[in-house]
């Protein structure tokens, strides 16, 4: 990462040199309204059609379930692989989808820089959570069951006993935050007397 003094890009630490920065010739709105046109047309397709393809009838939360899944897998598989795929030219191109993540990534650099790590995050989720998420829409395996069945079996067997894992857990995190608190005070306590002596 390298400096420069005067600044000619939105993105922070603004002391950031991107010597091959073009700025977007679409306005934000429009990137915002488009992305969210497409969001919106693949949600009631999704809608739409799992009312009337489906086998067995499904209710409202899981066809709104398949219309989250149909659109993570637009996000992960377009959006996110086109990332994935030409992070490197994304300082100075004008693609649509190149504007989309220049724009986006005035709330997280680390999507102009081409962070590694970010880099190998977003290639990992349009190369599976993106065909999985697919995956689910099509063949809704995960909820053959959902609806039917005994009410022990959801509540139950699995609301609360998960629910139990979650509370267990979060009580234990909480009392090793304490601990932790506990310790550091105690140790900051001694630091501070060995100072003053």
């Amino acid at each position: 990462m390298t400096t420069n003094t005067s600044s000619l890009h939105p993105y922070w630490p603004r002391h950031l040199r991107l010597d091959n920065f073009v700025p977007n010739d679409c306005p934000t709105w429009y990137l915002l309204a488009s992305f969210f046109s497409v969001s919106g047309v693949l949600v009631a397709t999704t809608w739409l059609l799992s009312g009337s393809a489906s086998v067995m009838p499904l209710g409202t939360w899981r066809r709104l379930s398949l219309c989250w899944f149909a659109v993570c897998g637009f996000i992960h598989m377009v959006i996110e692989g086109w990332f994935s795929l030409y992070h490197e030219d994304l300082l100075g191109d004008q693609a649509f989808l190149s504007q989309l993540w220049k724009e986006y990534a005035k709330g997280d650099s680390r999507y102009i820089l081409s962070d590694n790590f970010t880099i190998c995050m977003e290639a990992i989720t349009a190369c599976l959570w993106g065909p999985l998420s697919l995956w689910v829409v099509i063949h809704r395996d995960g909820f053959q069951h959902g609806e039917l069945g005994h009410q022990l079996y959801f509540w139950f067997y699995f609301v609360f006993l998960k629910g139990l894992w979650l509370v267990l857990r979060g009580i234990l995190v909480l009392d090793s935050v304490k601990q932790l608190a506990h310790a550091q005070s105690v140790l900051d306590a001694k630091d501070t007397k060995a100072k003053s002596k």
